[in-house]
């Protein structure tokens, strides 16, 4: 008949086993079993019924109030309908980490919730359009669900995680019900819901045992107590359940139950004491020395159990306990948990009674949990310990060193190792410390850090040496990328791949991450080096990986890259159809703006800057700024300085175009190696902004200065030849167009640029009928593509053209922004009777995809509908938007600010 201190804490046995088999996980979302000995007390329960047509229920009181199996026995036998239950622990403080428990609590107890909520990327915060969804969902329903959060004093200090919750609870509607069993009272705007009626508070008071219940308590176990007897032990434990508890616990032991109970007196120890006396030490000295020795633990096993005590007799031992109600309960799959009160005084008296042991129990914890595969339950134990050798040891040799950089866990993990005393030596902690200090771009710290590891590696074929050596090379990856070296990053990626060999089989195959992360750190380093179609080969993989919160991130930024590589080809459309996934994927697995790498958001501001779309262009850049990419990444700064120009340019801010290229004068110098294609970049928009500014003589100087381009130069050229036609150097500028490499595929937008500047300058040489010709063909190839920006920077000539009608003539895409209407503003300037029909959110939905270029089954299946359902979402869309075709609506709903 088990049953804890104060009826707060039940059997947890009945927990099934989650994915990927944790049982501490399982516990944590299961409702815990009411035992036989609990009174159910009608009033309370009452109260709890009534929160059921409330948003917010309260239950709240200090520990061993009776607080979780009043709310465990009103799920269970009163039936709420749908619910969910989550036990929050302390490391539930990170935002990100919460939501993801949160969700998971959802789906393990049957609340179906759509894959298109998505999921927490990163521990430290979670993106507010993950929470928009999760709550227009829950708004949406039919019917209400219930959410338990149960021990919520452990992040009740947390602010963001609070202000989640009240934007969800607020914007569910009558969707969620949402009770917390707290010790404390919840960041929440409590007087808000007090004063409107939609709180149901239950509080220490109300959780006070009456004397009837008292009697009641004590006659579950067996203690038939008088009314006078019940109503002084009543008082005298102020109804406290807790205290309830340990006295009719130590009253069955007594020769006059009902005399001990009348006369029991609390004191200021009455608790640590009956504990020690009445329940530790009347049990023989191997189960005194077992409950001593496993207090370190937060839950314990009894193979566990039997480490720390030598023996192995911690079953019989543990399941006695359980059965004697000695404070000791179990949560499933052989897992046990000491009472917390219990706990803690135990552990005061371990340092009475060992003093000096409990860093050696936490050494010897943290390796037998590690060798369970509990890495994440090890380390902290290794840390308490002292043991940092070990703690890093284990860390690499369970492939974990991904973790220090993308997931859940990064923070927390980065957080833990911060404490690593500086005098822990060996690989191990020296490969950990290069992790941190390169995933902060720190080269020259962790090059230092790595070299040390190298120099000490292991030479045997353990298990540690191999992981060892893998993660070595991994490293070395990540250094080279850092230091901008292409080869240095090429040579590693085959070290790489041999010493996987020396891995068991399936071990890699547990860390997707690893992988991921070694190739996009290999296609940044080729990106950067210029060499792009491998960099495209090597990406694409990347973003092949296994999808999950572990490979989120690298997922997103191998997308931004591939996003940037079609961007450099003049490739508008594919480079703004990565630039969405990568950014769909980052919603999706709800990765905060400011964890992002901005790259997407860059390509996204270079295709709108293109397009003449200034304000969604403003918008993107705003966003790539804040991310932490912006201060560490060289090409997201560098591509930021100079869209930032750009933009300005195109605003007519010459001058501040050129003050935002000042902090790039001597090009980049983050990295050992250059990049000629982003010198190259920053060369060009120095002379844009020069031209822009009257003075083309200035920007030629700028390509002299520069020199000679590099081997994708083309752009640069292109740029350089506009320069010398508007310095009057036309046949010049004419030689340079003729020596351009053959390009067998140019992107529409280099080929843009490359017709127009031909034009102007055989325009300049007195040929107008050629340059009309080729303005004819430019329009032509920039249409479909809405290329509006080079013709806008053409100047006077290309618009004396246009004004022919054999160019003008069904051109409004472009003549209308000639004439300063430009698509976007005309749209928004239309009478509120001509705004199109509102779209779905399902509509919305699919038309986001068509922006994207998927076709209609893929859209379909990314959806979970029929493609005949995406049928006729695409008919309602087109009619809405007076369209016909695809390309024609994804077109207006720009116009119209939808996209």
């Amino acid at each position: 008949m088990s049953h804890s201190v104060g009826q707060d804490r039940g059997d947890r046995s009945m927990a099934v086993v989650t994915p990927g088999g944790d049982p501490v996980l399982a516990a944590r979302l299961t409702v815990p079993t009411v035992p036989g000995t609990f009174v159910r007390r009608e009033r309370l329960v009452e109260q709890l019924a009534e929160g059921a047509h409330s948003p917010l229920t309260l239950v709240g009181g200090p520990a061993g109030a009776g607080k979780t199996l009043l709310v465990a026995d009103w799920v269970q036998v009163h039936g709420p309908g749908a619910f969910a239950w989550l036990t929050v622990e302390p490391e539930d403080s990170a935002p990100g980490v919460f939501w993801s428990y949160v969700l998971h609590a959802f789906r393990h107890h049957g609340v179906d919730l759509p894959d298109s909520i998505g999921s927490p990327a990163r521990p430290g915060e979670v993106d507010h359009s993950l929470l928009a969804r999760l709550a227009a969902w829950l708004n949406g329903r039919d019917s209400q669900v219930v959410l338990v959060l149960d021990d919520f004093d452990r992040v009740a200090g947390c602010a963001e995680v609070a202000d989640g919750l009240q934007f969800v609870l607020r914007h569910a509607g009558d969707g969620l019900r949402l009770v917390i069993i707290s010790r404390t009272e919840p960041l929440l705007p409590l007087h808000r819901y007090r004063a409107a009626g939609e709180l149901v508070d239950i509080r220490a008071g109300d959780l006070a045992f009456r004397a009837e219940e008292t009697a009641a308590l004590v006659d579950r176990h067996g203690l038939p107590l008088s009314d006078d007897a019940a109503r002084v032990l009543t008082e005298r434990t102020e109804g406290w359940a807790a205290g309830l508890r340990l006295c009719t616990l130590a009253a069955q032991r007594a020769a006059d139950p009902e005399s001990f109970l009348r006369d029991f007196e609390p004191g200021h120890s009455t608790v640590a004491d009956f504990l020690l006396g009445e329940v530790l030490r009347v049990h023989p000295a191997e189960t005194q020395d077992l409950l001593l020795r496993t207090s370190i633990l937060e839950e314990t096993h009894p193979e566990l159990a039997n480490a720390l005590t030598g023996r192995d007799d911690a079953e019989p031992i543990l399941e006695g306990l359980q059965r004697a109600n000695a404070f000791v309960e179990p949560i499933g799959h052989s897992w046990y948990r000491l009472h917390p009160l219990f706990a803690e005084i135990l552990r005061v008296h371990l340092g009475v009674r060992h003093p000096g042991l409990e860093p050696e129990l936490h050494r010897t914890a943290a390796k037998w949990l590690s060798r369970a595969g509990l890495l994440d339950e090890a380390l902290p134990h290794a840390a308490d310990a002292g043991d940092w050798e070990l703690a890093a040891t284990e860390f690499i040799g369970h492939l974990a060193i991904g973790r220090l950089r993308t997931g859940l866990s990064a923070e927390r993990l980065d957080g833990l190792f911060a404490r690593m005393t500086p005098e822990t030596s060996g690989p191990a902690s020296d490969l950990v410390r290069a992790a941190r200090e390169l995933t902060r771009h720190d080269v020259e710290r962790g090059a230092a850090h790595l070299r040390r590891a190298e120099d000490n590696l292991p030479v045997d074929d353990g298990r540690d040496a191999a992981a060892m050596r893998f993660s070595c090379a991994l490293l070395r990856v990540l250094a080279a990328r850092v230091a901008g070296s292409a080869e240095l990053a090429e040579t590693a990626a085959g070290e790489v791949a041999e010493a996987e060999h020396a891995l068991p089989a399936d071990q890699l195959e547990q860390r997707p991450e690893l992988t991921a992360l070694m190739l996009t750190d290999l296609g940044s380093a080729q990106l950067w080096a210029g060499r792009f179609a491998a960099a495209r080969s090597t990406l694409s993989v990347a973003v092949q990986s296994a999808e999950g919160p572990s490979t989120a991130l690298v997922r997103h930024e191998a997308l931004g890259r591939l996003a940037l590589i079609e961007l450099l080809h003049g490739r508008p459309g594919q480079a703004e159809a990565h630039a969405r996934r990568a950014t769909a994927e980052a919603e999706h697995s709800g990765l905060p703006v400011p964890d992002r790498t901005g790259m997407a958001q860059l390509v996204l501001a270079a295709v709108a800057i293109d397009r003449d779309e200034l304000t969604a262009a403003q918008n993107h850049l705003e966003l790539a700024a804040v991310t932490s990419a912006a201060a560490r990444d060289p090409i997201v700064g560098v591509e930021l300085a100079i869209l930032r120009s750009r933009l300005l340019c195109a605003k007519g801010d010459s001058r501040a175009a050129l003050s935002a290229l000042d902090d790039l004068a001597g090009g980049p110098a983050v990295l050992a190696e250059p990049s000629p294609w982003v010198s190259d970049r920053i060369a060009m928009a120095t002379a844009a902004a020069y031209l822009a500014d009257g003075d083309p003589k200035a920007a030629v100087k700028v390509f002299e200065d520069h020199g000679p381009p590099g081997p994708h130069g083309t752009e640069s050229l292109v740029a350089e030849a506009r320069a010398r036609v508007a310095a009057g150097e036309s046949e010049r500028a004419l030689h340079i167009l003729d020596s351009l490499p053959d390009l067998s595929d140019p992107g529409p937008a280099i080929d843009v640029r490359v017709v127009l500047t031909r034009a102007q300058a055989v325009d300049a040489l007195g040929e107008s009928g050629a340059a009309e010709r080729l303005v004819l063909r430019a329009l032509s190839a920039a249409r479909p593509h809405q290329l509006r920006r080079p013709f806008l920077e053409g100047g006077p000539w290309l618009r004396r053209l246009l004004r022919r009608p054999a160019l003008g003539q069904g051109q409004t895409w472009l003549t209308d922004t000639l004439a300063g209407r430009p698509a976007v503003a005309r749209s928004r300037q239309e009478p509120a009777g001509l705004r199109p029909e509102p779209l779905s959110a399902r509509e919305h939905d699919v038309l986001e995809r068509l922006a994207e270029l998927m076709s209609t089954e893929e859209v379909a299946a990314d959806l979970h509908l029929s493609v005949n359902t995406v049928k006729t979402h695409l008919k309602s869309i087109y009619r809405k938007l007076d369209a016909t075709r695809r390309g024609e609506a994804v077109r207006r709903a720009r116009e119209l600010g939808m996209l």
